[in-house]
């Protein structure tokens, strides 16, 4: 109930995404030239709206935000992708969500993962767990 009242006040919510160059599969020619040790280019910032179509296979921690900060929606949040070099055991997910009364909560979550894998190990079983806890989850959220 916590979090889905903080969503629904939110302000603003940026979340930015860094990885591996070879674990970003995007439209268009946006990372075409990397090269190995170039170190860390930011690849896109902007609304989720414009984002989700050039990484769509990249994306859907931003386009689950984006559907739960309801007051924002998918032109309101504001995403990040960024590639670097040096990040070759793991992709960085860091969210940022501005509420009310100078409310703001900065998260860093470091997701173990291999060279070229668009999804890091742990997020199986996070997502796997999450859906084991839906009919206790949406037995709450119907209260509120």
């Amino acid at each position: 109930m916590y979090l889905k009242n903080v969503l629904k006040s939110s302000q603003a919510l940026f979340i930015r995404m860094s990885k591996h160059p070879s674990c970003f599969r995007l439209t268009g020619d946006i990372l075409n030239d990397w090269t190995e040790g170039e170190g860390r280019r930011v690849l896109f910032r902007g609304s989720v709206a414009d984002l989700c179509p050039l990484a769509p296979n990249n994306v859907n921690t931003m386009a689950a935000a984006a559907v739960a900060a309801e007051t924002l929606g998918f032109t309101g949040v504001q995403g990040e992708i960024v590639s670097d070099t040096a990040l070759k055991d793991f992709h960085v997910v860091e969210v940022e969500v501005t509420g009310p009364d100078g409310f703001l909560v900065h998260t860093v979550r470091r997701n173990p993962a291999k060279l070229g894998a668009v999804t890091g190990s742990a997020t199986y079983n996070s997502f796997w767990n999450s859906l084991l806890s839906v009919p206790y989850t949406f037995h709450f959220w119907m209260m509120d």
